[in-house]
């Protein structure tokens, strides 16, 4: 996994309540194990409207997606935070995430940032014409505008998401120590 320290640029105003994840990923999309190629059928429903956001080449390569409240509800599919990572998005602003959702975008190295319908509305402005910052280390999202909002996150997946720990990376970590507990197993217990 990536360290995230700091996600800027443009960012897709989206701004949709209660958006599932059969509309971040549809169904027909699942049958594969692949986390590659799913971006292709990210909001696929969506991208069927015209003169949506995912299409508009303003927001082509975007890193941050801004979404209504309880983003990620329904399934508890993981594919829904592989179509985001494959989509480019590594962070996500919301008032408020499916905990499921929320722990399957941590998973897969995706930032969730979680701040209140007035800060949502400011930046869904601030996104149709700039840029936006987020920077983990100091809890912050910010405009060239002077605004700032602060989020809190708990301090576990901020320490991995800085430090690019996935679950392997953070078993590798302890290596030594691993290898020091069986070393000493087998001198204790050398008939298991």
């Amino acid at each position: 996994m990536k360290p995230v320290a700091t996600v800027e640029g443009r960012a897709i105003p989206f701004g949709r309540a209660n958006v599932d994840t059969d509309v971040i990923i549809p169904a027909k999309w699942l049958k594969t194990i692949s986390r590659q190629g799913l971006g292709q059928g990210a909001f696929e429903t969506v991208r069927a409207e015209p003169g949506n956001v995912f299409d508009d080449p303003d927001y082509a390569g975007a890193a941050i997606l801004i979404a209504g409240e309880n983003f990620g509800c329904g399934s508890s599919r993981e594919h829904a935070a592989w179509a985001l990572a494959d989509l480019g998005i590594q962070a996500v602003i919301a008032p408020s995430f499916s905990d499921i959702f929320s722990g399957n975008a941590f998973k897969n190295g995706i930032l969730t940032v979680e701040l209140p319908r007035a800060a949502i509305d400011r930046l869904m402005t601030v996104a149709r014409t700039d840029p936006i910052s987020i920077d983990l280390e100091h809890q912050t999202v910010t405009t060239r505008f002077q605004d700032r909002f602060s989020f809190e996150i708990d301090p576990f997946r901020k320490h991995c998401l800085l430090n690019g720990l996935d679950e392997v990376g953070l078993t590798l970590a302890m290596d030594d120590r691993i290898a020091a507990y069986e070393e000493k197993r087998a001198a204790e217990l050398p008939w298991l």
